[in-house]
């Protein structure tokens, strides 16, 4: 086979022409991660794109920094960005904060899908998302306005489903920015 001038290029089989497999993307500690640009809502594009710069993994941030940086993310419309910041915080909290953490990840994630346009996806991830969250609605842990979130997760589940009085029909792709929820109630 052929080398390729651009690593990210496939080769050409020499026997049919055809393109030849690419080698997996990898990260500096050698771990599988695909190097292809993203969008807003964290869709691969084709490589050379320009896309938005992903969030770091494994990020060690305190739960202050981690609701501040996620509710910037999803008004800005990256809810997908802000799950990644969600999920540092849940593979890092204690045991009896990870269902708060990773129910708070299932909520971004909803939103992101039903941005995408996948109702079902969407509509799947912010009820496991809520009912997760469920549990800390009396402790209302850093202030994350837990009946708040629930709220908004049934009535963005309720428009996905076509529910909403004011449109009637199952509704298309969201607003990302626009349908993105406030963490805190005071924020």
């Amino acid at each position: 086979m052929n080398a390729p001038e651009d690593p990210r290029q496939p080769t050409r089989n020499e026997e049919d022409g055809a393109p030849a497999p690419r080698p997996r993307d990898r990260d500096e500690q050698g771990r599988a991660r695909n190097a292809r640009p993203r969008d807003g809502l964290g869709r691969p594009l084709p490589y050379g794109s320009p896309g938005v710069a992903r969030q770091p993994e494994g990020v060690s941030r305190t739960p202050d920094e981690t609701l501040a940086e996620a509710q910037r993310l999803l008004d800005d419309g990256k809810p997908f960005h802000a799950h990644e910041v969600l999920e540092d915080a849940w593979k890092a909290a204690p045991e009896a904060e990870r269902a708060l953490w990773r129910g708070l990840a299932q909520l971004a994630v909803g939103l992101t899908h039903a941005a995408r346009g996948n109702a079902t996806g969407g509509a799947a991830l912010l009820e496991r998302g809520a009912a997760a969250l469920a549990r800390y609605a009396a402790a209302a842990p850093y202030g994350i306005d837990i009946d708040g979130l629930t709220a908004w997760a049934r009535e963005l589940t309720g428009r996905l489903a076509g529910d909403a009085p004011e449109n009637g029909a199952a509704a298309g792709p969201v607003p990302a920015a626009g349908s993105a929820p406030r963490l805190r109630g005071h924020a």
